[in-house]
């Protein structure tokens, strides 16, 4: 079976990587630490598809020295621990960790004494800025090189690059007439422009000679949508079909949406924040341990990172997907955010302002305010609304039990005012 594009192109050394002329040429950095065998521990900071496994490829490539490869979607400090373990008995081993961000720190500090005693070169390649996703004590250790986005000049040489080179390509009639939907449709990503042109030529294949243009770019595309994109439409697609299993109380959908952000890589992080949001706003006062439990999610995932974060994540879904809904809490803010741009700054009722000094106290401020807890039931039934709005009902408890609740201790307390 032949190798996909993007791996056939794949360049081995530094003169042959398009874009990235700031790491790259003659002079720079990068190429003076390979030419006198001493390259530093590193962080490659820069978007998908921008070369950072490439440059790790081709500094080991070109240093010939042992090599470990590492995805902190899938490695846990027991395979971290490994590795170094192993590099202990070789020389100059580099490791190369992608997606280094997703280590917690309880991983990331794994890797401190390894780097520090230079049993490992580490190499980390990472989306997010690092000084807030690399622990402060791996970073000062390690160079950061920012890799830029490759620009559609860089991405056009690539195109044709490919057509020039590759043994697959150059057995076909390939004519590229248009470029501008191949480009765009990249944003950037080398590996996904590649990708996207074999699948073109791939679905083109029976054609002698194949025409490659914007139109039938964008046909091929739309009709074989990527697995998943954390940066694309299906990034929201999923993410949208994973919250709106929960609210509808379907377990089995929740998991399996679940588990396509995990397989496709998706931060653990934004997937347990979402569940936060979710809690609150489609679960409330229905059932308040949902909140409690999803924030407990939040820090647990944090602390753990993948693989293990994939339990903890699937056990606060199921329970937010099995939990009792209610939307009243979100309806209440919604209602009361429309009340204040419909009716602006309505003035505070004189009784229940703030009276810290003298003046205030002569212009009435606080006056006959009727303090709750000296009343039967800790309740005065005083206004605290604007008179301009005086008995508008904001909140509506959702109809579960627990709600239920809410509104008889309503209804007891301000009878027909709120018409609960």
């Amino acid at each position: 079976m032949s190798l996909p594009l993007a791996e056939r192109l794949r360049p081995v050394t530094l003169s042959q990587l398009i874009g990235q002329q700031h790491l790259t040429a003659q002079g720079s950095m990068l190429q003076k630490a390979l030419e006198i065998n001493k390259v530093p521990s590193m962080i490659l900071w820069g978007p998908p598809g921008v070369g950072k496994t490439t440059i790790a490829n081709i500094i080991a490539h070109s240093l010939d020295r042992p090599f470990y490869t590492l995805s902190a979607i899938s490695s846990g400090v027991k395979d971290v621990r490994a590795v170094i373990e192993k590099a202990s008995t070789e020389q100059e081993v580099i490791l190369f960790i992608d997606e280094i961000h997703r280590f917690n720190k309880g991983q990331q500090d794994a890797l401190l004494y390894a780097v520090e005693k230079g049993i490992i070169t580490l190499i980390g390649a990472t989306t997010e800025n690092p000084s807030f996703e690399v622990n402060s004590a791996l970073l000062s250790r390690c160079q950061v090189y920012i890799l830029k986005s490759l620009t559609a000049d860089d991405l056009s040489q690539l195109l044709h690059h490919a057509l020039q080179v590759d043994v697959v390509l150059q057995t076909m009639n390939i004519t590229i007439e248009e470029e501008q939907a191949l480009i765009q449709l990249s944003g950037g990503d080398a590996r996904k422009l590649l990708n996207l042109l074999e699948l073109v030529v791939n679905n083109l294949s029976n054609e002698n000679e194949i025409t490659i243009t914007n139109e039938r770019v964008m046909l091929i595309a739309q009709n074989n949508i990527a697995l998943y994109d954390k940066n694309g439409e299906q990034h929201y697609d999923i993410i949208s079909a994973f919250i709106k299993s929960m609210r509808g109380s379907d377990p089995n959908a929740a998991v399996y949406w679940l588990a396509r952000m995990i397989a496709g890589g998706e931060d653990v992080k934004f997937i347990a924040r979402r569940m936060i949001i979710f809690a609150s706003e489609d679960i409330g006062n229905a059932n308040p341990n949902a909140l409690l439990l999803a924030n407990a999610t939040f820090e647990s995932v944090n602390k753990i990172g993948y693989p293990e974060a994939r339990i903890i994540l699937s056990q606060c879904a199921i329970y937010l997907a099995t939990s009792v809904k209610s939307n009243a809490s979100y309806m209440a803010i919604e209602t009361a955010l429309a009340w204040v741009k419909s009716h602006g700054d309505l003035p505070v009722p004189l009784h229940i302002r703030n009276a810290p000094t003298s003046l205030m106290k002569n212009l009435q401020y606080g006056k006959g305010y009727q303090y709750d807890h000296h009343e039967s039931l800790n309740f005065a039934g005083q206004e605290l609304l604007p008179e301009a709005i005086s008995g508008t009902t904001i909140y509506q408890p959702g109809n579960n039990s627990k709600e239920a609740e809410i509104r008889n201790f309503l209804k007891l307390r301000w009878k027909e005012k709120y018409n609960y």
